[in-house]
């Protein structure tokens, strides 16, 4: 199967535009060693914070030094892609051009994606407790969705699953119980234009619908309503329905039949974060990690979020959706090197008490802790007991704040395939009925209908 054509038009024209900051990005030398002159294995890793996020890009570069002195045969080069480690036309870019790092970040969405670059590498014999010693640990079905033919191509790095957050100070002005938050679909709409009525810019409920984020965000609304992306085989579109209708109707009564959406559209995900740090957003759909977005990256306040479960059309959600994002390995790599990066993945990734899971440093830095995810380990584990011990030990974030979303499950779906490709078709859709009053929603389903089927078609 080869990366769907359009994709690699768009990928060859980004990387002609930006190749010359990434060409470096591999380790690879003259002689092929992965090793500097000093005789030290040598790994480029991303996803790096940038230089607007001064906490979180001291503490990676302090557990770099941290890591290296303990292991000091191994050098960590770290490469910044950006707030949004995984842009996915600039991921898309970065593997058509090869120019991606030595260990790379990816959604659980994009491992047929590097299967198809000719990319992927796979870990299998390496992926063992000498180099992630909390690896059997790790929830099996997890390790599954970058798993392909009994091989493994990724780390599991972190996982979520979707629910309404919302905006309690803002609530609490326009009269709303930031105790009972709305549970349909019906309800986010009254809930809606009550603070939209508030004035001053602010929006009662916030879209994604540019960037793949609109697609993604229609796929988990979708599940709310019981529907699919794709049919059980996965072979066509399962969208174009009554379930997928009601998706894009809801949105266009908020946005034109309320006004409670605000004029601005086509946001991506900093779009709708930095509104939603800014006190300009009431509502949007999203995963527990948004809270720890809108603070370090965007400094909003914890302590004015919680978060409900996805609202459903007549009651309770029948679905919600599931993903979440891990470290893939260049196929070239030197045994050391993999060795190497999975170290340093266990290091800074999945030892409780270190790197992410150091809360005890997140707390000193006022950043939120004791969010309901990730939920990286298996339930009994001594990894799981030691990360919620020491999550609960330095918690900040009030309970409550997250007792609605933990105490109310909503069954988690996975992702499609090809889901980031389908997720660009479906932004036209989203796109469609935020920025056009008189848009046709049966033509705007049909015609991503059509696209989606010719993608899988010519990756059959």
């Amino acid at each position: 199967m080869s990366v769907p054509q359009y994709r690699k038009v768009a990928a060859i024209a980004l990387v002609a535009g930006l190749g010359f900051s990434l060409t470096a990005c591999s380790t690879k030398g003259d002689d092929d060693s992965g090793k500097s002159a000093a005789g030290k294995t040598v790994i480029t890793v991303d996803c790096q914070p940038d230089g607007s996020q001064k906490d979180l890009l001291k503490n990676w570069n302090d557990d770099v030094a941290a890591f290296e002195k303990e292991n000091p045969d191994i050098t960590i080069k770290s490469v910044s892609v950006g707030q949004q480690c995984n842009n996915p036309p600039d991921f898309t870019a970065r593997l058509t051009g090869g120019t991606q790092t030595d260990v790379f970040y990816g959604y659980m969405t994009d491992l047929q994606q590097v299967l198809d670059s000719g990319q992927a590498l796979d870990i299998t014999q390496y992926a063992t407790k000498d180099n992630i010693p909390s690896w059997d640990s790790v929830d099996p079905a997890l390790k599954a969705v970058f798993t392909d033919g009994g091989k493994i191509y990724a780390v599991p790095t972190k996982n979520y699953s979707m629910g309404l957050l919302y905006n309690k100070t803002l609530f609490t002005k326009a009269g709303l119980d930031v105790n009972n938050p709305p549970k349909t679909w019906a309800d986010v709409r009254t809930a809606a234009k009550k603070i939209a009525a508030l004035g001053g810019g602010v929006s009662g409920y916030s879209e994604y619908s540019a960037g793949n984020t609109g697609g993604w965000h229609f796929t988990a609304e979708l599940y709310s309503q019981g529907g699919q992306i794709l049919s059980a085989d996965n072979k066509k579109a399962d969208f174009n329905n009554a379930q997928g209708k009601q998706v894009l109707q809801n949105l266009k009564d908020m946005r034109y039949g309320d006004n409670s959406m605000g004029t601005r559209q086509l946001l991506q995900w900093a779009d709708l974060l930095t509104n939603a740090a800014g006190g300009k957003v009431g509502m949007f759909v999203g995963a527990p990690d948004a809270t720890t977005a809108i603070v370090q990256q965007f400094q909003g306040k914890y302590q004015d979020w919680a978060m409900a479960p996805l609202p459903g059309q007549d009651g309770a959600a029948k679905g919600t959706l599931g993903g979440g994002e891990g470290y893939f390995f260049r196929k070239d790599l030197t045994p050391e090197q993999v060795k190497a990066g999975l170290k340093w993945i266990a290091f800074e990734k999945l030892t409780p008490g270190k790197g992410q899971f150091d809360y005890a440093r997140a707390k000193t830095q006022n950043q939120p802790v004791g969010l309901p995810q990730p939920l990286l380990f298996a339930n009994g584990t001594e990894a799981q007991k030691q990360e919620l011990d020491a999550r609960k030990a330095n918690q900040n974030v009030p309970s409550e704040n997250f007792g609605l979303f933990e105490a109310t499950p909503v069954p988690i779906k996975g992702e499609p395939v090809n889901a980031q490709a389908i997720y660009a078709v479906l932004d036209s859709a989203m796109s469609g009925v935020l920025t056009n009053p008189n848009a046709n929603i049966d033509e705007l389903l049909k015609t991503a209908e059509t696209k989606t089927n010719q993608l899988l078609a010519s990756n059959g």
